[in-house]
């Protein structure tokens, strides 16, 4: 296998990295790089500009408005966006639902809903976990009662990421509690404002709003807003658990993180000392995680290849899944033990663009506290690493 890029991709990379360079605000890649606080207005301000060049989709098919890349586009897109700085792409909608819609949706919701979300109209949210339905999410219990044209939707959603900023949810409901669990799940889409509807916010570890609670009280929710048959919900939800974690893998935010570590280990320690990275040790630490990118990153071009010849992908995202966020926690891990002393102090107010007071080691950034607290999550999230491991058995070992 060659892994070289060839001319075409290079110059690919260098047209990405010239317009990533003249359009991304200046004050948008400090608040990245540094670690500050991100607002709603933020991310969709990168994601406006994106839509207007025609690259906001990489991976949707130009029929329905995306840049329709290939895989190796798609890497060097993320990488390089990544690498400068850019704000994330919110998942929800471009990753997760729109490809169901793609695949599943009636033209008059494609017709309606992809454009949106292509555009940034439309904020979307994720209504999967429960209390009590985690990893076990067929045993989901949020009701749906079909009244004539509506469905009527009462239960409560968790951990539910940045619904305080949603114009619209995704949700799994169960529309038949007699039939077997996996069987008796429909998939909805539904609007934010509709009446019934209440979000109230979980503070993380870190003291950041960033997931919440959801709850539903008798509210109404046309049946014209169902992707496919009623019962058939599980399927579609498998579909997009597929692309949510292809996406988590987060290749280019990891070498991104790795190039600060690096920084980081070759500076001269304050209290004396010599360089961390002079330590044979901590060295091979940082050498091992980097061997385990480098193959996550050529793992994660063959899925992505794969799953433009078939459409979606199957199993293989659950590899991805699992040593994506295993690499994302043992970078964190290393940034902490890496800044020593200055990792302890946690600053909240220093994470807002407006803040000019002093910050504790400024040239380490001001957020690796709040970093390493938060990714402690990516093992859980998606579908925990437990649950993957038994998808990989039974799928691809045949256990």
């Amino acid at each position: 296998m060659d892994l070289n890029f060839t001319p075409e991709e290079q110059s690919f990379r260098a047209e990405v990295r010239a317009f990533i360079d003249a359009h991304l605000p200046a004050d948008l890649r400090a608040k990245v790089l540094e670690g500050r606080r991100m607002t709603k207005e933020d991310y969709l301000r990168w994601h406006r500009i994106l839509y207007r060049q025609g690259w906001v989709a990489p991976h949707w098919p130009k029929a329905f408005g995306g840049a329709g890349w290939n895989a190796v586009q798609q890497h060097i897109f993320h990488e390089e966006c990544a690498d400068a700085g850019a704000p994330a792409l919110m998942p929800f909608g471009l990753v997760m639902v729109g490809p169901v819609i793609m695949a599943f949706g009636t033209p008059a919701q494609q017709a309606y809903f992809l454009p949106r979300i292509l555009s940034g109209e439309h904020w979307w949210c994720q209504g999967y976990s429960e209390p009590g339905s985690g990893s076990d999410l067929a045993s989901l219990k949020t009701r749906a009662e079909r009244r004539g044209d509506v469905y009527i939707v009462n239960g409560q959603k968790t951990w539910t990421t940045l619904a305080q900023y949603a114009d619209w949810m995704f949700c799994l409901v169960r529309t038949d509690p007699q039939a077997r669990k996996q069987e008796g799940i429909s998939f909805l889409l539904i609007d934010m404002k509709s009446p019934g509807i209440s979000v109230r916010p979980i503070i993380m570890l870190d003291g950041e709003h960033e997931v919440n609670e959801v709850f539903f009280d008798n509210v109404e929710v046309p049946v014209a807003n169902r992707i496919g048959e009623e019962n058939k919900g599980w399927t579609y939800a498998k579909f997009l658990l597929a692309h949510e974690r292809t996406g988590i893998a987060e290749v280019g935010r990891s070498k991104r993180w790795l190039k600060r570590l690096k920084a980081i280990a070759a500076r001269e320690r304050a209290c004396g000392g010599g360089r961390l990275i002079d330590d044979p040790r901590f060295r091979d630490r940082i050498a091992q995680v980097e061997i385990e990118l480098m193959a996550l990153e050529v793992t994660t071009l063959r899925v992505i290849a794969a799953e433009m010849e078939k459409k979606a992908p199957g199993p293989e995202a659950s590899l991805l899944k699992i040593r994506g966020s295993e690499i994302q926690q043992t970078l964190s891990e290393l940034l902490m033990l890496a800044l020593g002393p200055y990792a302890a102090p946690y600053q909240p107010a220093a994470l807002d663009a407006g803040y000019d007071g002093p910050i504790v080691g400024p040239e380490y950034g001001v957020a690796h506290t709040g970093l390493y607290f938060n990714m402690r999550k990516t093992t859980i999230y998606g579908g925990s690493n437990e649950i993957q491991r038994n998808i990989i058995a039974k799928m691809m070992l045949g256990f």
